[in-house]
């Protein structure tokens, strides 16, 4: 089975694309071959900074190799060091409807945040199939959030077949982490970059600290019962805490007596102490300057390897060979 996943190189790592994107694709280490290519291609239709983009990409890279990636059975690699993505793509924006692009929720919620609508960003989700039906992709690990995405990386796929024989392009199938799809922010909202509610991963103590303090919550008193039931605090800690001591909270916000500025101590302490050994493996990563740029080169060399007869057999089918 082969697994394939991407991830924009947006800056540094928050809990949403820990537990949204990088988790899942961990635990599927071992259960097959697994690819994870850093997306900085797709970087380019929101950030026109190239010193900015190369500092993202080496964090990127960085924090995921810190958080448990393992280049020794994982393929790690950059978007832009396989030419093939950009090749195939052409061919899938050839049979695409137009139509399919203009029922893009992503492309529509990213342009109504602020987004420049740049052809790049309309024709991002083209370039995402070609991501991953160049690898022949069995399984694809998706937030639901990203179902859309993989939805029309089949339909385009079934395009291809149709015109040029079945068989042509193989289609993947998507895995949702129904539990954590979508992790909420300090406001509630999806935590997201673009709306300053993260928490990053690997952040200072006290910077942390004073993050997971700022959770929104309302006015309750401390003395008068909470409700857990869609508490910012409740769904973050149970993504750190043992089942058991979730409900303990959520019993102590029944009961009343404990404000929230307890809760999100509590909540401090779990996520400090959840991250303390990828701590420790980025400040080992860290100590070998030219480790992460050796993993992302041979990371690009075995990705091509797999991209390679992908391509050529479509070149093949669609008569450029």
């Amino acid at each position: 089975m082969r697994i394939l996943t991407g991830i924009q190189p947006s800056g540094i790592l928050h809990i949403g694309n820990y537990f949204g994107a990088i988790k899942p694709i961990l635990d599927l280490q071992g259960q097959g071959e697994v690819f994870v290519m850093l997306a900085d291609l797709h970087a380019l239709t929101s950030l026109q900074n190239a010193e900015a983009l190369r500092e993202n990409v080496r964090t990127a890279a960085i924090d995921l190799l810190a958080c448990g990636l393992d280049p020794e059975h994982t393929t790690f690699w950059r978007q832009s060091e396989v030419a093939e993505h950009v090749e195939l793509m052409w061919i899938l924006t050839t049979v695409t409807p137009m139509g399919l692009m203009e029922r893009m929720v992503a492309y529509k919620d990213k342009v109504q945040n602020g987004l420049s609508a740049n052809v790049g960003l309309f024709t991002y989700p083209i370039l995402q199939a070609a991501d991953i039906l160049a690898y022949d992709a069995d399984l694809v690990p998706v937030g639901r959030d990203q179902k859309q995405h993989l939805e029309v990386t089949r339909d385009i796929a079934v395009k291809i077949n149709e015109a040029y024989g079945e068989g042509t392009l193989k289609l993947p199938d998507a895995k949702i982490s129904e539990d954590v799809a979508v992790v909420p922010g300090l406001d509630a909202r999806k935590m997201s970059k673009s709306y300053g509610n993260t928490i990053d991963i690997f952040m200072e103590e006290k910077a942390l600290r004073k993050r997971v303090m700022g959770i929104v919550t309302d006015s309750t008193p401390l003395e008068a019962p909470k409700d857990p039931d869609g508490s910012t605090i409740v769904d973050l800690y149970r993504l750190f805490a043992p089942p058991a001591e979730v409900q303990r909270m959520k019993d102590e916000f029944r009961a009343g007596g404990v404000g929230y500025g307890h809760f999100k101590q509590r909540l401090f302490e779990a996520v400090w102490d959840y991250y303390a050994p990828m701590r420790t493996r980025r400040d080992q990563i860290l100590s070998k300057p030219r480790y992460v740029d050796e993993v992302l080169a041979e990371g690009a060399r075995r990705a091509r390897a797999v991209a390679q007869p992908t391509v050529e057999r479509v070149w093949r089918a669609v008569g450029l060979r």
